[in-house]
């Protein structure tokens, strides 16, 4: 299914509020409920419906992100490892030097040292960069402003 001005427009509208009802979303577009009912329904542009977390009140307070260069030997072992772990957010495969992108959650800085400290002992990291989120200042922003998301469509 091809994208066109109406779905560029529900795209903007659900990044803002994935909740909101089709009949609030229908006065807001000016599309008819039941083509967004359709265009939903088969809008292959949706990976999947999901909730973002505010994990400081969950009690998680540190958050990293780490840029890791691991071993060849090593590289699938890691990858299974973070896949499974319980902290892990996000993980993705990078370049530029490193091997992969870890995105991981933790009630505390000393869990998430412990953390990377596991990481050192179990594998063979080459290179490791970690930063740690101090405030959250945009996330899952883009296409999400009706105003400005034709850049879609070019």
């Amino acid at each position: 299914m091809e994208k066109d001005d109406k779905d560029v427009l529900l795209m903007a509208h659900l990044r803002q509020n994935a909740r909101e009802s089709l009949t609030k979303l229908s006065k807001k577009t000016r599309i008819p409920v039941s083509t967004i009912f359709d265009r939903l329904k088969h809008a292959e542009y949706i990976k999947r419906h999901t909730c973002l977390l505010d994990f400081e009140r969950l009690g998680f307070n540190a958050r990293v992100n780490v840029a890791l260069k691991v071993d060849k030997k090593d590289k699938e072992n890691i990858r299974e490892y973070l896949f499974k772990h319980q902290n892990v957010n996000s993980l993705y495969k990078i370049n530029n030097g490193y091997d992969f992108m870890v995105e991981a959650v933790f009630r505390s800085l000393k869990d998430a040292e412990s953390f990377l400290e596991k990481l050192d002992e179990d594998f063979k990291i080459k290179s490791k960069q970690a930063y740690y989120i101090i405030d959250e200042l945009a996330r899952e922003k883009f296409l999400s402003e009706p105003e400005i998301a034709d850049i879609a469509m070019k």
